[in-house]
Parts: structure tokens; sequence; C-alpha cells
């Protein structure tokens, strides 16, 4: 079982509005577990939370704004794996010249 904390802990712990929260979940940025009808966001997810809710309260970022903003960055992400992987599986040459191209 996945460590997790209650929604409710959360907005009194993060001070958030439950609206924010519950726009955060029906737009699946966050991904709540149910048990008993209480709701728990799992500790994995919460580096999410945190840079949502700085991105909202701190930078004025609306919710589209948010969306876009991490699509952007997990595309960023896949393409510097993508590169690593191109890297690290590209031959070595000790002169360009030697290179078939």
């Amino acid at each position: 079982m996945n460590e997790r904390i209650s929604i409710e802990e959360i907005i009194r712990l993060y001070k958030i509005d439950y609206s924010f929260l519950n726009q955060l979940i029906d737009s699946e940025l966050l991904h709540p577990e149910t048990e008993n009808s209480i709701q728990y966001i799992i500790y994995e997810e919460l580096p999410h939370l945190e840079r949502f809710a700085n991105w909202h309260y701190d930078l004025d970022v609306n919710l589209p704004g948010i969306e876009i903003i991490h699509q952007l960055l997990n595309q960023l992400e896949e393409l510097k794996n993508e590169n690593r992987r191109l890297l690290h599986n590209m031959p070595k040459f000790e002169n360009w010249e030697d290179a078939e191209f």
C-alpha cells in the first residue's frame, strides 16, 4: 500500500482551496484514491501538487495554464530521456571522418 494523505489534511497543511484541489483532480492532474468515502493523495504526487499550487497561488497561473505547463514539462523530460538513450547507443568514433552516414 502506498503512503498517502487525506484531502482534508492536504487542505489544512498546504492552505489551498478545496475547489482548486477538485479542479486538479477533475483535470486528472492528480489521481486520488478513495477508501471509506475519504479521498487520499499518494505521497508520490505531492511534489506535483506543490508545483501546481505554487504556479497557481504565487504566479497566478489558471488551470488551463497549469495543464499546458505540466504537459510541456513532461514532453521536455521525455525528449531529454530519448536524447540520453540515443547518445548512449551512439557508436563512439575517434574521428568524425571515420563515421559512415
